[in-house]
């Protein structure tokens, strides 16, 4: 049998448990280093591919305003203001040849008193609206009036706008008074 005789001033302290708790600590330390490691890689290779999706996505809008900047510099261009006027002016004579002329002229039939008669009509588009400006001949101060009446009580005719009256001495002419009138049509 052996005995074990400690010849030393201090005696043996057991470090074991020490140990043991440094070795326990540092593993979970070193496991926790290695996950949290890997969940900033992680992180930083989504943020790198969220810079990447950024900086083509700030590539694409420099394109488009490039692109939108020589579009709008063509438009400024005398060659594209023909255009535009050519195609404006197209549009407004499609619009006439769409313009409810008959039905202008039925509504105006209906409106019309006796010595009552249109001499010219000028119409207009605005704003998808037609603007009759009317010169009337009238034989007589009765016949304006009830002209004048019928207008503003018809369902068709609205905003009637007298811009001018002018009475004729001439005891030969048709017409006593010509009126140039302003009035909107809109198709009932």
């Amino acid at each position: 049998m052996k005995i074990r005789l400690n010849l030393s001033t201090r005696p043996d302290e057991n470090n074991r448990p020490f140990v043991a708790t440094v070795v326990v600590v540092g593993t979970i330390g070193l496991l926790a280093f290695v996950i949290l490691a890997r969940s900033a890689e992680v992180a930083w290779l989504a943020n790198r591919e969220l810079r990447r999706e950024i900086s083509q996505s700030q590539a694409d809008i420099r394109a488009n305003e490039a692109t939108q900047r020589q579009i709008q510099d063509y438009f400024k261009s005398g060659q594209a203001k023909q255009i535009l006027d050519r195609a404006n002016f197209l549009n407004s004579l499609i619009g006439e040849r769409s313009f409810p002329w008959t039905g202008i002229f039925m509504d105006l039939e209906k409106s019309l008193p006796p010595g009552v008669r249109v001499v010219s009509i000028t119409p207009k588009l605005v704003n998808g609206r037609a603007e009759l400006v009317l010169k009337i001949g009238a034989a007589s101060d009765e016949s304006k009036i009830k002209f004048l009446q019928a207008m503003e009580t018809s369902s068709v005719f609205s905003g009637l706008v007298v811009s001018d009256e002018q009475h004729i001495e001439d005891a030969s002419a048709t017409d006593r008074i010509v009126l140039d009138v302003t009035v909107w049509y809109t198709t009932a």
